[in-house]
């Protein structure tokens, strides 16, 4: 217990590390038992109700490979199972959350092999994650590294992050939403401007155009999405699913849809407990006792 960076406890078949970790603050977090070769899974925050999947190939700038996305679909599966879990966060490293897919492996890939193997169609788990997913990005988020991040639901950014779809560089397109999610989050133009160039943008100007929520000193990073991550689990975790389902039905459909099916989720929450629950706490100037029902 003498060493000031890092405090081990074993206990068992699970670990527990209260670390001063790369980030900055002591936090207390429990590693997941798992044969994950391409990413790191641990749980945080003072209720371990953060699930955390740290993409892990710092020789290739943690590039997105068939066999990471689909371990952090795994981990993914894991934390949804997980009834303590109530966000996940998706961070990387300080000098990369992920610097684009895996371009070695693409290489020698076939029109055919693409079509008949779907490729990419299994990195959409994260987008059909129930759960609250926050993208906590430092260093470069670029190509599918930049499209991971939009797949989550909130985006936090390091100052010296960069995002960018470089894809046009290398005589291909975005494959796993950079068209489709990039115009929906900052607008035609500058959508347009970033696919067509390849040029990076700061998070600073990520946070400007409305890509990313807040800015942080990137030591700082996780720590600022673990908090943010704790705030939404104290909620239901039922109702946070219906809340982000309701958002992004406003993706998808007209004004006039979505506004009908928020009214008929707001109308269906009044057949929960937790809405109940919630309510008659706040008549009563209590807690909320929530038991996601």
């Amino acid at each position: 217990m003498a060493s000031k960076s890092l405090l081990k406890l074993i206990t068992s078949s699970n670990k527990l590390i209260l670390s001063k970790n790369v980030y900055g603050s002591m936090k207390l977090y429990s590693s997941i038992a798992a044969n994950y070769e391409n990413i790191k899974v641990e749980k945080a925050g003072a209720k371990n109700n953060v699930g955390i999947i740290t993409l892990n190939r710092p020789k290739a700038l943690n590039a997105l490979c068939d066999k990471l996305m689909t371990e952090v679909a795994q981990a993914l599966d894991t934390f949804e199972a997980d009834k303590d879990v109530g966000a996940i966060i998706i961070t990387g490293s300080e000098k990369a959350f992920a610097a684009g897919a895996d371009i070695k492996e693409m290489e020698s890939y076939t029109y055919s092999k693409c079509v008949s193997g779907n490729f990419l169609e299994q990195w959409n788990r994260v987008a059909k994650t129930v759960k609250p997913v926050i993208a906590a990005v430092n260093g470069y988020a670029l190509g599918g590294g930049c499209e991971l991040a939009m797949m989550c639901d909130i985006i936090y950014a390091g100052e010296k992050a960069k995002f960018g779809q470089p894809e046009i560089l290398l005589g291909t397109i975005p494959g796993a939403g950079g068209t489709q999610r990039l115009p929906r989050a900052v607008g035609k133009s500058k959508a347009m401007e970033m696919v067509l160039t390849g040029n990076q943008i700061t998070a600073q100007e990520a946070e400007k155009m409305g890509l990313i929520s807040k800015v942080f000193p990137p030591e700082k990073l996780l720590e600022e999405t673990i908090k943010l991550g704790e705030k939404i689990a104290s909620n239901s975790q039922l109702i946070n699913g219906l809340c982000k389902e309701a958002v992004n039905t406003a993706f998808e459909t007209t004004l006039k849809e979505g506004l009908h099916f928020e009214k008929r989720t707001f109308h269906g929450t009044f057949a929960t407990h937790d809405r109940k629950e919630g309510m008659n706490a706040f008549v009563n100037k209590r807690p909320a006792n929530f038991k996601n029902e």
